[in-house]
């Protein structure tokens, strides 16, 4: 019998466990996954907690709920990887074979990395919004605000969800325009990006859309040290910005173990094949989610649409088939615009994002660019599909690569 074992039990690990469980032979296969983490954590819903959107038990629900049947799952921290054997060590003692190895050990938050950022002042003046934990403080900290200078800094790229710190930014000016506070309020956006987004259309628009609601935006901003004392992000380029508020997306790194494994780059992201997720040293070795070094966006539907082309591509290649470059680097994402409504964004390695409809060209029904109240629905919509379809691994009816039907390009 053939050996699959996954690494990681979160978005793309259990969402590829359960979709090739339907897929493969279960006579010829056994599915073995691994985590030490026994909540699974719906991470986008992170962002609407600080503003009472969303409660803690709305965002966790046990691991094993979504483990199918006649697969198994080891709760155990993991030691080694070691690719040259074809076995993984487990912090309990155990080692496991296996013929093909899939790691989706995703990604973390990294304070420590930027010198006074998780020093003493860490969740009294300075928050984030990318755990659970800190949210949840984020939204103890938000109710007793007062005004003043609120700070969104990203430290560096990539990112899990990078239109996240944009979302955060126009629900808290929702958030204290509610409260009738905006003006005592000033909003502000450090990044490392040239502006608020990273392609031309988007940022344009995007950009258009902080400037009307008043929120400032310090470009380039190359973060070197949090000076917390004094409350203020210092730039390398010795630029200042002060604030009483700080949120901060801290840097992103992938599992200490793809490290200790010697499988990773600066930042424990492992190399893969953008099209096939293939390993670009192992033949035998799959890379999904946010552990994966590719050039596209850490989020969600990233993984939903990956492991759509992953799966079948998967089975092919293990009768033998060559593997296809299926995968083009689809992502779609609602970005939160405050007052009910959001903005979509679709777009993959070649293409940007552009306005349009989707998934249906003319009559959408979600219109790409452009804020409506069905978008906003949509992405709250998307916990339901997440919870009861994605990992489960029922299929979705949209298309894993995307469309250009529908999609207008600028003059």
């Amino acid at each position: 019998m053939k050996q699959l074992l996954v690494l990681g039990a979160g978005t793309a690990g259990t969402m590829v466990a359960a979709r090739l469980h339907r897929m493969l032979d279960r006579n010829q296969w056994k599915i073995t996954m691994v985590d030490q983490d026994p909540v699974h954590y719906y991470q986008p819903g992170f962002l609407f907690i600080p503003f009472s959107g969303y409660r803690k038990e709305d965002v966790v629900k046990p691991k094993a709920s979504f483990v199918p049947s006649g697969v198994e799952l080891i709760m155990s921290a993991i030691e080694v990887i070691e690719p040259d054997l074809n076995q993984v060590k487990l912090a309990n003692g155990r080692t496991l074979s296996y013929d093909f190895l899939v790691i989706a050990t995703g990604a973390d938050i990294r304070p420590e990395q930027t010198p006074g950022l998780a020093e003493h002042e860490w969740r009294q003046s300075i928050h984030d919004f990318y755990t659970l934990d800190g949210s949840l403080a984020l939204r103890d900290k938000l109710r007793s605000f007062q005004g003043g200078r609120l700070v969104v800094n990203v430290v560096e790229n990539p990112i899990k969800c990078p239109v996240a710190p944009l979302e955060f930014l126009l629900l808290a000016d929702d958030h204290f325009r509610k409260r009738g506070m905006r003006d005592r309020v000033e909003l502000i956006f450090a990044t490392p990006l040239p502006g608020a987004f990273t392609k031309p259309v988007a940022s344009k628009r995007l950009g258009y859309l902080l400037e009307e609601k008043q929120i400032q935006v310090e470009p380039e901003f190359a973060i070197m040290e949090v000076q917390p004392d004094e409350k203020k992000i210092v730039s390398y380029d010795e630029r200042e910005v002060a604030y009483d508020l700080l949120v901060s997306i801290p840097l992103n790194m992938g599992s200490d173990v793809i490290a200790r494994s010697g499988l990773g780059d600066e930042l424990n992201y492992v190399p893969v094949d953008k099209h096939t997720f293939l390993s670009t040293k192992y033949a035998n070795v799959f890379v999904l989610g946010d552990a994966a070094s590719v050039p596209t966006s850490k989020a969600g539907s990233v993984a939903h649409f990956a492991v759509d082309t992953f799966s079948e591509n998967f089975i092919h290649y293990t009768q033998g088939g060559e593997l296809k470059p299926l995968f083009d680097g689809h992502a779609n994402c609602f970005i939160e615009s405050g007052g009910g409504k959001a903005m979509l964004l679709d777009f993959n390695y070649e293409v940007e994002p552009l306005t349009g409809a989707y998934p249906v060209p003319v009559i959408g029904p979600f219109q790409l660019l452009k804020e409506s109240t069905l978008n906003h629905w949509g992405k709250l919509g998307f916990r339901w599909m997440y919870w009861n379809l994605l990992l489960r691994g029922i299929p979705v009816p949209l298309p894993a690569q995307m469309q250009m039907a529908g999609k207008k390009r600028p003059a």
